[in-house]
């Protein structure tokens, strides 16, 4: 499964910012939550609530900087 979803990574359009910035902001979100969550008892939890919180504050500010480089 794992591997498929990586070699799908290498068909097709390249990212664009907004798809960059929410993949990113996940990433960094749910590592970020796990930490927390971990100091609580709770890294699984901890890792969805900020893989969530961390996309859609990555999605934002992708979808800024791609409407900025767009002249939207």
């Amino acid at each position: 499964m794992t591997l498929t979803a990586s070699l799908s990574g290498c068909y097709g359009q390249p990212l664009s910012t907004r798809e960059k910035g929410t993949l990113v902001g996940t990433g960094v979100g749910a590592a970020g939550g796990a930490i927390v969550g971990a100091a609580v008892g709770a890294p699984l939890a901890g890792a969805a609530i900020g893989g969530v919180a961390g996309g859609a504050t990555g999605f934002a500010v992708g979808n800024h900087i791609q409407n900025e480089r767009n002249g939207d």
